[in-house]
């Protein structure tokens, strides 16, 4: 059949000079002068924090990189812009933060008052999310450390979350909660931040509760805080949890600083909250102060997770490239069944899942027959793949394999752009709204978007790095506006109809369809896009677009089967991700190759 292959027989920073906050690092042993603000943990020596005078107050700026901000000046120890007056020069007004910002927090932190917060719009808690708070304080109230919540998207995390820390903070003592969310920051914070202010998050304002928002590409941020000044949270949220599964990155080094992940005293309570916590148990690494504690054993025992999964009696071993889980489907549903125990058989349990009660989303694939002309592109793009693919295996290139990999995705993907407008088009007509889900920016958001609005269709766009305001295009989505919408990301928007929108409006009721423009390899990310439209009591369907008679069908295929078991809490079924590198001959390069490390 064309397209298809024989299965392979082998397995800079702003440069103002202002210096009034700054102190030389040689006067180290010179402290800051004692505020009058809530109690400051230790600072790091030779970074001396910058102190208001009489009638000033100390300003945090957000400024964008490289751009002007003439009075402010950089602090090295804070990683920010900071100005020090009784009021902001209105040169310096853009770079105001907004409250519950990583700034906002550094700056009430300054002072010997926070600024207040604006009122939000009260909401009423849905009943799921009372009683699911009341399980996560239960659990914090028995002295458990972690909790993870994996209710399935649009369940609503968010308010459970804050709802039951309230209930923590009337209990205990907390004073700062950090929450990280995924990005875009222009929509995640500004969702935190009016859930936080709707459930009377800042009810105990007053009394010292603050919390800052920020998301995981920042978290570096906040880890060099900590360790400039010995700021800690006391408690601490992972939203999107997963995105901490894989303990080769910066993300984990900043996240193990910032939740105490290596400590067995003074840390922070942390909530974990993810529908998609991993593809198998050897990516769930932010869990093991849990399992040791469940198991009494020494924390640092725990750091190495898949030789402790292994003396444990899981099925796990040390393959090419690192450790791996078995393929037998009985040894699976063992491993799977002995670790929903370590969360869910607890007193209380330290887990929750409850499935979305709108039931699960339906997933179909959607095959595109390919014309003459563009049979032949995608069979010479083909064979042009598996050549640099074999030869990238023979030498063993994982660099160049992935290369290959990538390179075959964004040109496959590319052909079939007119496909996806004119499905997307036809959609529209049928009075309904369209999310188009796309990896790839050159080769498939751009020409959809732009042959949709050269059609008459307008499109809201949230893809690129600062291309687009994000939360301006998602709104005009929402509205109905734009009846289509291009998007990269997979986790943390909404995009359902019916959604309460800021300033209390609401968005349209038109039916929400979703398309997968490309089929995707990780059950995680497939199924949190899914959630984007799939949530709130809101049915929507999605697609899977593929090339017809070509290798794209049996991964579509692949997809589709396995989608369902990423929801699992305690671990998912990497089976499908097996059969789709044995499908693209990616099955000698390392997961990550498929999955990404996040």
């Amino acid at each position: 059949m064309p397209g298809r292959r024989r299965r392979s027989t082998s397995s800079t920073r702003s440069t103002t000079t202002t210096t009034r906050t700054a102190a030389p690092r040689k006067a180290a042993a010179k402290k800051a002068a004692p505020r009058k603000a809530a109690p400051k943990t230790a600072q790091k020596a030779g970074s001396e924090l910058p102190v208001a005078g009489p009638g000033e107050r100390v300003w945090v700026l957000a400024v964008p990189f490289r751009a002007p901000a003439p009075g402010a000046s950089w602090h090295a120890g804070l990683s920010a812009h900071v100005y020090v007056g009784a009021t902001l020069p209105a040169a310096l007004a853009p770079y105001d933060p907004p409250p519950y910002s990583l700034e906002r927090f550094l700056e009430d932190e300054l002072n010997a008052e926070p600024r207040p917060v604006p009122t939000g719009r009260p909401m009423s808690p849905r009943p799921e999310q009372v009683t699911g708070a009341a399980v996560i304080a239960a659990h914090e109230a028995a002295g458990g450390r972690m909790f993870l919540l994996g209710d399935d998207p649009g369940v609503g995390k968010t308010g459970t979350a804050v709802l039951a820390i309230q209930q923590i903070a009337a209990r205990r003592p907390v004073r700062t909660v950090l929450v990280v969310a995924d990005r875009p920051a222009a929509i995640t914070v500004p969702h935190w931040a009016r859930s936080i202010a709707a459930f009377g998050g800042t009810a105990a304002e007053g009394q010292g509760l603050r919390w800052c928002v920020t998301t995981w590409d920042r978290l570096g941020k906040v880890a060099g805080l900590t360790k400039a000044t010995g700021q800690r949270f006391d408690v601490v949220v992972a939203d999107e949890a997963h995105m901490v599964r894989h303990t080769t990155t910066q993300r984990w080094k900043h996240w193990r600083s910032v939740s105490g992940a290596g400590r067995v005293k003074d840390a922070p309570y942390v909530l974990l909250a993810t529908a998609t916590p991993a593809h198998t148990p050897l990516e769930l690494p932010y869990l093991a102060p849990h399992f040791a504690a469940v198991h009494g054993e020494p924390l640092k025992d725990w750091n190495d997770l898949p030789s402790r999964l292994a003396a444990h009696g899981f099925h796990v071993e040390r393959a090419r490239y690192g450790w791996s889980w078995t393929e037998d489907a009985e040894e699976r549903r063992a491993d799977l069944t002995r670790l929903r125990s370590w969360l869910a058989d607890t007193d209380p349990p330290a887990t929750l899942h409850r499935p979305a009660p709108w039931g699960p989303v339906s997933v179909t694939g959607t095959p595109v027959e390919l014309t003459p002309a563009e049979r032949a592109q995608y069979e010479a793009e083909w064979s042009e793949f598996r050549a640099e693919m074999q030869l990238a295996r023979r030498k063993r290139e994982t660099a160049r394999g992935r290369a290959a990999l990538l390179r075959f995705r964004q040109k496959a993907g590319l052909i079939r752009a007119q496909a996806t407008v004119d499905w997307a088009k036809a959609q529209v007509e049928a009075d309904r709204q369209v999310a188009v889900s796309v990896e790839f920016v050159e080769t498939a958001a751009d020409p959809i978007r732009e042959a949709l609005l050269d059609g008459g269709v307008a499109v809201a766009s949230i893809y690129g790095r600062d291309r687009f305001d994000v939360e301006a295009e998602r709104l005009r989505f929402q509205t109905g506006e734009a009846p289509v919408c291009v998007f990269t990301v997979t986790a943390s928007i909404s995009l359902h109809a019916g959604e309460v929108l800021p300033g209390g409006h609401t968005a349209s009721t038109t039916p929400r369809v979703g398309l997968f423009h490309q089929p995707r390899f990780s059950g995680i990310a497939a199924r949190q896009v899914t959630g984007r439209t799939h949530r709130d009591h809101q049915v929507s369907p999605w697609r899977v677009a593929f090339a017809q008679d070509t290798v794209e069908e049996d991964v579509a295929r692949v997809m589709v089967e396995r989608l369902a078991v990423t929801g699992s809490t305690a671990g998912g079924d990497t089976a499908g991700l097996q059969q789709i590198a044995e499908l693209l001959d990616a099955d000698w390069l390392p997961t990550t190759s498929l999955t990404g490390a996040d």
